[in-house]
């Protein structure tokens, strides 16, 4: 559970917009995609938090950044620009309370944790980056904060070792499987993993993050088991930016929130049943039993005397087994629906 909200086999999936830096550093930007997120029914809007001077090697700060999509002339500043602070994440979960919509964010490192839960975040992602960082996940651990971890680019020893350890330490956590290409080829997704989650740790709640393009691959994850779905989201898929390409607009979030409800509706409870509507359908196109000629009473039936014609308004052809070798006892013309009263008992 997160916020109250609950995911989980009988419930609607978990449906998080993933805005990471895709409002560009400006908080204008970063409101209007979180109204756009719970306006499509998104259940969370989520940012990416990093302190990036702690976080990166100096070496890595200082690099040069010369991607089309360079927001500063080294990799650090590039992602200072598009760093929020206190005062900019107070006002996106304000924002997100007005609209009613759950906000948290990812930690890449404990000071991010710790600016977080001083926020009062409900929730902390771990990025498939960090799979491996056992202190890291250690520390969370202690929170008492539900945990989303993904696990791209980990083999299942990775994953096993984090849900041993968060497990070991009573966290409420969820686990999903995710491909870290951005985009990831189709073959890579890999979505049988979902199954594999399942049946390995069925305790814990599996999902989906998906960086694969449209809503079509959320689907079969929620049919496969998922129960959190995570997309990346934007206000269009052209702005300047890495991840806007493989991001969701809000039509391409209202679509998905909305077909993710019909699946859950539409998995139903694997009971074969019949239903009312199809009652005209079936008698429509079905079939019965039919006379092929006109018999007198006292007739024996043999196999050769019926036929199966539309509408099902009759016996049904299965029954035909139980006429055979029983006596007419009414005059019956070619093509009467056959009736069990036509016969001695």
């Amino acid at each position: 559970m997160i916020d109250g909200k609950s995911y989980n086999d009988s419930s609607l999936p978990f449906v998080i917009a993933e805005l990471g830096h895709n409002h560009q550093g400006n908080l204008e930007t970063c409101l209007q995609m979180i109204r756009a997120a719970a306006f499509s029914g998104a259940s969370a809007v989520k940012l990416q938090k990093r302190s990036n001077r702690d976080l990166f090697t100096k070496e890595a700060f200082d690099a040069p950044y010369n991607s089309e999509n360079a927001y500063g002339p080294t990799y650090g500043l590039h992602r200072e620009a598009l760093e929020f602070g206190e005062a900019e994440y107070k006002e996106c979960i304000l924002e997100a309370k007005r609209n009613n919509i759950t906000f948290f964010s990812t930690a890449f490192d404990f000071q991010s944790v710790d600016f977080l839960m001083n926020l009062g975040v409900p929730a902390i992602k771990i990025a498939s980056g960090d799979l491996k960082s056992t202190p890291l996940l250690k520390y969370v651990s202690t929170l008492n904060v539900p945990l989303v971890v993904s696990t791209g680019g980990a083999d299942i020893s990775d994953v096993d070792r984090a849900v041993e350890l968060l497990s070991n330490a009573g966290s409420q956590f969820s686990v999903l499987q995710c491909t870290a290409g951005y985009p990831p080829k189709y073959e890579e997704l890999n979505l049988r993993v979902i199954s594999t989650y399942r049946e390995r740790y069925p305790n814990t709640v599996i999902g989906y993050s998906g960086h694969d393009s449209g809503i079509a691959m959320s689907l079969v994850a929620y049919v496969l088991g998922a129960r959190v779905i995570e997309k990346h989201f934007t206000l269009n898929r052209a702005m300047k930016g890495t991840d806007h390409a493989f991001s969701l607009e809000p039509g391409g979030m209202r679509k998905l929130v909305r077909d993710l409800e019909r699946a859950q509706i539409s998995l139903g409870d694997g009971v074969k049943r019949t239903y009312e509507s199809e009652a005209t359908p079936i008698r429509k196109m079905g079939k019965m039993i039919v006379a092929a000629k006109d018999f007198s009473p006292g007739t024996i039936a043999e196999s050769s005397m019926f036929e199966y014609r539309s509408p099902a308004e009759g016996m049904h052809p299965y029954r035909v087994e139980e006429l055979i070798g029983m006596k007419f006892i009414k005059h019956v013309t070619a093509g009467d629906a056959i009736k069990e009263e036509d016969f001695e008992r």
